[in-house]
């Protein structure tokens, strides 16, 4: 059968192209389930969750009896009524049990079948009585894995349910229970709100303070990048710098699952083959994925509606460079965390990758350009910034400062700072839209300096954005310039400054630095 890069449901080895999971299932075992731990596996959307646990459930498979359900597979209404959710739990359990490899299967259908279900007085007490009984007669431990927990979890029978696992594990020296259990969601459930109450009385009341805190990085490193590419090429012969490539695909995605995987279909199975692999190539899939209706994108942007101080949150580190400490008390950074959008790097809030960002400017912009004059500008005078096919970004500086100036020169100091940069970024778009990429440097973006990178063509450009402190700031910004130039092995580079200074000098200059040639802009 031949394989393909998958990124809509559960990878299957002889199916997709995927990662070796062998470290990942070899941690999680050694460090969490021979340990008899508890724990939640809680990651955004299109994470690996599922393919992990159907990786880990063969894994250990020689050692343990691995129950697995979907909550997703059962009712929404299963979960209104307790005698409704134990007798569709003993069921989903009984089918999983009959389609399995299990050598003791038998002995667990016969206990299983000693559950009568559909009566008033069936509930949970009754079907933990009968779980406790298989794990008492299990030749094995027996291990629980529910995946999509979180499906169905805004109500008491949930709640119950939890509180079942919590006193079976409290007591696991004196009762048979199971030997270890994973719950995998996208939502912490040490933090479901009960809505059982008023809205204004909401309490986090989970019961599932037993669980270990699962800290195990599930992002892709180049590495494993590289081992999944490594297949792909033993069956393709494409002659691909395989450690370039993964590389790429890592800086693109900080190893984000849907999104490697979402590069690499693109590139296989849409690119032509003169172009597969290569630099444009990756360019193109990226450019394609951040134009895409997908189910991840879908779900940002439905967050960002509900949740307006995450909107603001980010707007505040996109556009004007503002830091928040990372603390995963503050709501909207944990529900960031949650939902995969953020991460913590040097105590600090980071954006998880240059796709998520580059995603967020998009939105951003698309509620502005329509109302915004400069947009405007740019779109009436893109044929003079493309020569030949070829972007000139020394006119796309020029036009900028001019337009800028007619247009915000008698602002406010304090609005010219806030909206500058995203003024420069809004005014790039149309002029690249459809050809070309940007994304921001992260790691240089704070309140006084933000570096874009723009991609055009094969061509890139090293921009610097800056608010002016100073001659002697102003000349450590062109050094600095000049050693990123090194580091992108590029000649020259651009530096705009937006000055408040009253006898600033309006306009473009060229500048030489050592070798290196800086277009410096001011504003």
């Amino acid at each position: 059968m031949k394989r393909r890069f998958n990124v809509t449901d559960t990878c299957i080895p002889q199916m997709h192209y995927m990662v070796k999971l062998d470290d990942r299932l070899k941690s999680i075992k050694e460090e969490y389930i021979d340990y008899g731990s508890y724990f939640a596996i809680n990651r955004g959307r299109q994470y690996g969750k599922t393919t992990t646990l159907r990786a880990l459930e063969e894994y250990l498979k020689e050692e343990y009896t691995v129950l697995s359900l979907d909550f997703q597979e059962i009712a929404t209404k299963k979960f209104e009524d307790e005698a409704a959710f134990s007798t569709a739990f003993a069921e989903r359990l009984r089918r999983q049990i009959q389609f399995s490899s299990f050598k003791d299967k038998e002995l667990l259908l016969d206990i299983l079948s000693g559950f009568k279900g559909d009566t008033p007085n069936t509930g949970l007490d009754e079907l933990f009585d009968c779980l406790n009984t298989m794990c008492l007669n299990s030749p094995r431990p027996i291990l629980l894995m529910i995946d999509e927990v979180d499906s169905s979890s805004n109500n008491q029978v949930f709640l119950d349910f939890l509180a079942q696992l919590r006193a079976c594990y409290l007591k696991r020296d004196k009762i048979p229970t199971f030997h270890s259990v994973i719950l995998a969601g996208v939502y912490n459930v040490k933090n479901l709100k009960s809505k059982l109450r008023a809205e204004s009385q909401h309490q986090y009341n989970s019961p599932w303070n037993v669980g270990a805190d699962f800290d195990m990085d599930m992002n892709f490193s180049p590495h494993q990048i590289a081992s999944m590419l490594t297949e792909y090429e033993e069956d393709n012969h494409t002659g691909m710098d395989i450690e370039k490539n993964a590389r790429i695909i890592y800086d693109y995605t900080s190893g984000y699952p849907v999104l490697v995987s979402s590069i690499c279909k693109y590139i296989d199975e849409k690119i032509p083959d003169k172009d597969k692999w290569t630099l444009a190539g990756m360019e193109e899939a990226v450019k394609k994925i951040l134009t895409d209706h997908t189910p991840l994108f879908e779900s940002m942007i439905c967050h960002l509606n509900d949740y307006p101080e995450l909107e603001k949150m980010f707007q505040y580190i996109l556009f004007q460079g503002r830091e928040f400490a990372y603390n995963p008390d503050t709501k909207e950074i944990n529900l960031a965390a949650m939902f995969g959008y953020v991460t913590e790097r040097d105590g600090k809030v980071q954006i998880a990758n240059r796709i998520f960002e580059t995603r967020l400017y998009n939105y951003f912009y698309s509620k502005e350009e329509l109302s915004n004059t400069i947009v405007d500008m740019a779109k009436q005078n893109k044929s003079s910034f493309i020569q030949n096919n070829r972007l000139d970004m020394d006119i796309v500086m020029k036009k900028f400062v001019q337009h800028f100036h007619e247009d915000y020169g008698s602002n406010t100091e304090k609005f010219l700072e806030e909206n500058g940069r995203k003024f420069f970024l809004l005014y790039l778009k149309p002029i690249i839209n459809g050809v070309g990429n940007y994304y921001i440097e992260a790691q240089t973006r704070d309140a006084r300096r933000t570096d874009v990178i723009v991609d055009y063509l094969g061509d890139q450009f090293i921009i610097e954005l800056k608010i002016w402190h100073g001659s002697e700031y102003n000349e450590r910004g062109e050094k600095q310039l000049s050693d990123y130039l090194d580091y992108y092995h590029k000649d020259k580079g651009y530096l705009l400054s937006f000055n408040f200074n009253k006898k600033k000098e309006i306009g473009v200059k060229e500048l030489k630095i050592g070798e290196k040639t800086i277009v410096e802009a001011v504003v």
